[in-house]
């Protein structure tokens, strides 16, 4: 059984590192602009959150991949892009959306993903822009100065809905073909989680 586990965390991790790989060459396409915030990243917590049953995994690998990409980022795109002011609220909006995934994700169907996705496109937005609002001086920090902030992230709010939905799709749809094709990515439920 140990081998099972083994092979599974293996694909998992390898599944989120590839798709959290195109996070880091998207802003080199001429058209991000347009694609800003269409990322894997709320996908990739929700995945973590659901598969990996062992709660160090669920959280520590997904936050690794995260904190690779922004390493990444911060290569291509320079230091202020993958750690910008404010960055470790975007961390704790991911370790929220992990969350998500462990506590709504137990059976993995379209109703329990779309409803998982929309809650950590809700902790992104609200999580991540107070990360944004504290201490801004494009905001007063004020409750109206973080509500002009909450409207003024719903065009990249909207793209991030758009990737997490599109992503969760890919992920969770691949994943559960390659467990029926492959029964040794299978995971029994009555294994005790740790």
């Amino acid at each position: 059984m140990e081998n099972k586990f083994n092979s599974r965390t293996l694909v998992l991790l390898l599944f989120m590192v590839v798709i959290i790989g195109l996070r880091v060459i998207a802003p080199l396409s001429p058209d991000f602009k347009v694609i800003a915030n269409f990322s894997a990243i709320g996908a990739v917590a929700l995945f973590g959150g659901a598969y990996f049953k062992n709660t160090f995994n669920a959280f520590a690998l997904p936050m690794l991949v995260l904190l690779l990409s922004d390493i990444g980022l911060a290569q291509v795109m320079g230091k202020d892009y993958g750690f910008y002011q404010g960055w470790y609220y975007t961390y704790i909006a991911f370790a929220l959306m992990v969350l998500v995934g462990r506590v709504l994700i137990k059976k993995v169907n379209i109703q329990n993903l779309f409803v998982a996705s929309l809650a950590v496109v809700f902790i992104h937005w609200i999580v991540s822009d107070f990360g944004v609002w504290l201490g801004s001086t494009t905001y007063p920090q004020t409750l109206a100065g973080f509500w002009a902030c909450l409207v003024a992230a719903i065009p990249f709010e909207l793209n991030f809905l758009y990737g997490t939905l599109a992503y969760t799709a890919l992920m969770f749809g691949v994943f559960e073909s390659l467990k029926a094709k492959y029964p040794v990515l299978s995971l029994k439920r009555d294994i005790v989680h740790s």
